[in-house]
């Protein structure tokens, strides 16, 4: 059963999430942002990705990170995301009990 303080926190959340999508929407509607910022903004996503997976690289074994480099070779020759995640998994689990973590 679901506490009700619990409750009441998801909802709040929830609905602060939205607000500040929804009014970042509303801003950047009435005001464009400058060049710099416009370009930031398209360009973060995938820079915040990296950040992301070398992070988790950094704790794994070289089984992940030759997994990680034939990823990225596969969606750099095919540009396909599904057959580099399907690469990356295959490698993984090919390699861990080979090399192990």
């Amino acid at each position: 059963m679901l506490r009700g303080d619990v409750f009441i926190t998801i909802i709040g959340m929830a609905i602060v999430t939205y607000a500040c999508r929804a009014g970042g929407y509303a801003v950047l509607r009435v005001v464009r942002p400058p060049p710099f910022i416009d370009a930031m903004l398209r360009n973060i996503p995938g820079p915040l990705f990296a950040a992301y997976v070398a992070l988790a690289l950094s704790n794994m074994g070289p089984d992940a990170w030759l997994s990680a480099v034939l990823v990225v070779l596969t969606q750099w020759k095919t540009g396909s995301l599904g057959l580099s995640i399907v690469v990356g998994v295959a490698a993984v689990a090919a390699l861990r009990p080979l090399i192990g973590t």
